[in-house]
């Protein structure tokens, strides 16, 4: 901020707290100083009002909130390029420096029992009970957004409580994506192919998962199966498994992220799919992904209701 501006916003600030000073105190000397059954001349609805001076409990009022502007514009910034007073925060209280004080704060307080479930097997801090409940919090706060508070997923973004992985489901496999991130690489076919071609290896692959053709869509399953075996099953296998090293979804279950039927499907043949699983090293640390981690494992291991 150029110094005019922080001068213009500096004046204007402090010239209409003086100007309601002064109207506070102008207002006051004119008033009576003691009460009186005169009115004021006028009335509405019946109802009048008396000339009495401002009651000094609302007077001291008005007194209070002038003092504490006043103390609040010293502490914090609020006057142009005036960086504030507040002690504990070296050139000036910002909102960043709150808080990463506050960051601090949890972490020193926080950072052994961090580390103590860091040092352990994920396997086994997903069998304690305070790191899970620790993991859900971390996970409600970082990954429920994407994953849905029940972890259950949503269009585009894997179900975390089944056993389909898309890069497996190993604990340090997880702890992995959850650190690094993870992203897609399923290309669009449309050139390739064309659209005769994307409508039988639609087909083709809906079969996979013993899916019918909708009515009145002619598809040759066969020449689908064709052209899968040539272009699609150096990610997807020859069997259409899936190849958890390449993130190749398996094509065979009932598990789809981006829809099974038969329009969605072409849809992702046509243009391809790339959805990003962001890396969160650098926003939580090691400790904070490995008790991550084990909360996100413990979820497929849970026996089924």
């Amino acid at each position: 901020m150029t110094s005019f501006w922080s001068w213009y916003i500096t004046l204007l600030s402090l010239g209409t707290i003086a100007a309601l000073v002064w109207l506070l105190l102008a207002t006051r000397k004119g008033q009576r100083q003691e009460s009186t059954e005169e009115t004021v001349g006028h009335s509405y609805d019946g109802i009048e009002e008396y000339d009495n001076p401002l009651p000094r409990w609302w007077f001291m009022l008005f007194v209070a909130t002038v003092v504490f502007a006043l103390g609040y514009l010293a502490l914090y910034p609020g006057l142009g390029n005036w960086k504030g007073v507040l002690p504990g925060y070296e050139g000036g209280w910002t909102q960043v420096k709150q808080w990463q004080k506050e960051v601090d704060k949890a972490n020193e307080q926080y950072g052994p029992l961090y580390a103590k479930f860091a040092a352990m097997p994920v396997e086994d801090v997903a069998q304690d009970p305070q790191a899970l409940k620790m993991g859900g919090r971390l996970f409600a706060s970082n990954c429920s957004v994407c994953h849905g508070s029940d972890a259950k997923g949503a269009y585009g973004f894997p179900n975390l409580t089944d056993d389909d992985w898309l890069y497996g489901g190993e604990p340090e496999t997880i702890k992995t994506t959850i650190m690094h991130g993870r992203q897609a690489a399923m290309p669009a076919w449309k050139d390739v192919l064309g659209e005769a071609g994307i409508r039988n290896v639609a087909g083709y692959v809906r079969s996979l998962s013993g899916r019918d053709t909708p009515e009145g869509v002619e598809v040759d399953v066969e020449q689908g199966q064709k052209l899968f075996a040539t272009n699609c099953v150096a990610c997807h296998g020859a069997d259409g498994k899936g190849n958890h090293a390449m993130g190749a979804p398996n094509l065979t279950d009932n598990v789809w992220l981006y829809g099974s039927s038969f329009a969605q499907i072409q849809q992702t043949l046509r243009y391809g799919r790339n959805g990003k699983m962001p890396a969160q090293e650098a926003n939580l640390g090691n400790d904070k992904v490995h008790l991550l981690a084990a909360y996100v494992y413990s979820l497929s291991q849970q026996p089924e209701k």
